[in-house]
């Protein structure tokens, strides 16, 4: 008997349609796509997260609570992990992930694994800015980046 080790969720939302992977252990990447296939490998942990999101996205959602199960090098999982220290509705710079993580100079490398960041929404990472208080690049654009914020501000 095999096991399904991959599972595939979708979810239309306002600011495009986002793909939901998981595998045993947890979800393992959250994106934006263009297209979807038509056919979906449900599992319970990407339910449970179609949900959370539909909470998010109807702002009566600020924390998840979901088992996460990202690939990354260990600088990349210090960064995503003080990402979600970023309350909701706020914002921080890359500099202060840089010294939440106690590597004040990684200003640069914080960007980079910000940028690579796999669980876009539940890893908040649209909430950091440059230290003008600019928003930067975000990997699904800025416009969705300042939604999502916007969003946020609409419900603290």
């Amino acid at each position: 008997m095999t096991t399904i080790s991959q599972f595939i969720e979708y979810l239309d939302s306002e600011f495009g349609t986002l793909q939901i992977c998981a595998d045993q252990k947890g979800i393992t990447s959250i994106g934006f796509v263009k297209e979807k296939p038509k056919t979906t490998k449900s599992g319970e942990v990407t339910k449970q997260a179609v949900t959370q999101l539909q909470e998010y996205l109807a702002g009566t959602r600020s924390l998840f609570d979901l088992p996460l199960n990202p690939k990354g090098t260990e600088f990349q999982h210090q960064v995503w992990q003080q990402l979600r220290t970023i309350e909701y509705g706020q914002t921080c710079s890359y500099a202060d992930i840089a010294k939440g993580i106690n590597n004040p100079k990684a200003v640069r490398a914080v960007g980079a694994a910000n940028g690579r960041n796999p669980l876009t929404i539940v890893v908040p990472c649209h909430r950091v800015i440059g230290s003008n208080g600019k928003l930067t690049g975000y990997a699904w654009g800025t416009a969705i980046k300042a939604g999502l914020l916007a969003l946020e501000q609409k419900t603290v």
